[in-house]
């Protein structure tokens, strides 16, 4: 069964999700769980975690049907050790606001190297990290969503995140999110059928769809192999119907949060509609 939905507003508390969620149709929901442009946070009240796990049950909505999205200031891979080591604190933290929340993955970007060593450098620091955060923390999945390759930023090959995901020590607590937006501008075509089994058997191969705790939904402004990361409404970009068609009939996508980062939320429980016509 496909779990489509959106990444919704958690304006006025993380309880209001679950709503917003609802009012669109959505089957998943992704959301932050903190002002994801701030290191800090106030912390969750008893009110907003009894709220949101009442909401989660009238809504339908079930832990596994939810990709929280960490925040963008995380940097695993920082070349500068205190930054880095306040990105894992940062995590940290993050992770425990989800296992409160009874949430039981959250997604974040891997780092990047910002110029300050190798590729390979900086994986083996973003591989340090995980395995730190993880190891002081429990039972909630840390999920590596893929990157369009803008600026120093890893995990716009596969092979990034299939070698973090060798390197983590708890493979039971890692994962991986495939963006469509991102993945093709990293050079992976969906667009022709041919090309698009090319895509996935390449994630097969080189991560394991076994690996796979959501999805993000995203036409692309761009071309193929732009490096930029633009998001555009389904079908209105460079990727078009086609690659969401085949992703939507693939079983392989079945039981995780699909979640749509389009450009315009007032179409979204259209583009819902749209994406479960498919199946």
């Amino acid at each position: 069964m496909k779990l489509i939905g959106a990444h919704v507003s958690a304006s006025g508390g993380v309880e209001n999700a679950p709503y917003n969620a609802s009012l669109i149709g959505a089957k998943s929901f992704a959301l932050f769980t903190k002002n994801q442009r701030q290191w800090e946070a106030k912390d969750l009240t008893d009110s907003n975690i009894s709220i949101f796990r009442e909401r989660m049950n009238n809504y339908g909505y079930k832990p596994e049907h939810v990709l929280p999205h960490g925040s963008y200031l995380l940097n695993l891979g920082n070349p500068d050790n205190d930054k880095r080591e306040k990105s894992v604190n940062s995590l940290i933290k993050e992770l425990e606001r989800c296992k409160l929340l009874g949430l039981d993955r959250l997604n974040i970007h891997p780092g990047s190297h910002l110029g300050g060593y190798s590729e390979d450098m900086c994986l083996n620091k973003i591989s340090e990290s995980i395995n730190k955060v993880l190891s002081n923390t429990t039972c909630v999945t840390l999920v590596l969503e893929n990157t369009a390759g803008q600026g120093s930023n890893m995990g716009y090959k596969f092979e990034h995140i299939g070698k973090l995901i060798e390197l983590t020590e708890d493979k039971s607590r890692i994962g991986f999110c495939l963006d469509t937006c991102h993945a093709f501008s990293a050079g992976y075509d969906f667009r022709i059928y041919d090309q698009y089994r090319k895509t996935v058997d390449t994630i097969e191969e080189l991560i394991g769809f076994k690996y796979l705790k959501g999805v993000h939904l995203n036409d692309s402004k761009t071309e193929l192999g732009s490096k930029k990361d633009r998001h555009h409404s389904i079908g209105e970009g460079f990727l078009g119907l086609d690659a969401f068609r085949y992703i939507m009939q693939d079983e392989r996508f079945d039981n995780v949060p699909m979640v749509l980062e389009t450009i315009d939320e007032s179409i979204w429980a259209q583009e819902i509609k749209l994406l479960y016509s498919f199946i």
